[in-house]
């Protein structure tokens, strides 16, 4: 159920008094203590990346197919929790009070998603020569080309 704009206005002023009271309480509520957790698992993962590899390589010399097989595993279990703390790390981080806009008050802000940076490249149409042949009639006209050349 969403915030009355009274509620909203409320939570607004009693989060900024918290800011200004206990910074560094307001700081950890942000999420501190989650990015730094997130920081030490993915430097475990890490660490367990590597000792993956070792193991990984111990069976892949000493041709004991199950001790690679182990390896692999490792490497890939820790590369998926690294990789999910990374992403959460740079999850979106808690706003500054101050700074919310809300649309019951008319200020909508930018979100920055989908394909920003790339513009979209023009479509062509047909080849250079100017014929308007689909992509299967092009594969059988260069599989015709490819036989009568006298093969690959």
């Amino acid at each position: 159920m969403p915030l009355s704009e009274e509620e909203l206005r409320l939570l607004e002023q009693m989060e900024r008094a918290l800011v200004e009271e206990d910074p560094k309480l307001a700081s950890t509520l942000r999420g501190t203590a989650f990015r730094r957790s997130a920081r030490r698992r993915a430097i475990f993962a890490g660490v367990c990346f590597v000792l993956g590899v070792v193991v990984l390589m111990t069976g892949a010399v000493a041709r004991i197919t199950p001790v690679g097989i182990v390896g692999f595993v490792i490497m890939l279990g820790s590369a998926t929790v690294a990789l999910t703390a990374i992403r959460g790390q740079r999850g979106p981080a808690a706003p500054d009070p101050r700074s919310i806009q809300h649309p019951s008050r008319g200020g909508f802000t930018v979100v920055d998603g989908g394909r920003s940076g790339r513009t979209r490249r023009p479509r062509r149409h047909g080849r250079s020569g100017g014929s308007h042949h689909s992509f299967m009639e092009r594969m059988d006209e260069r599989w015709r080309r490819r036989r009568e050349n006298g093969g690959f």
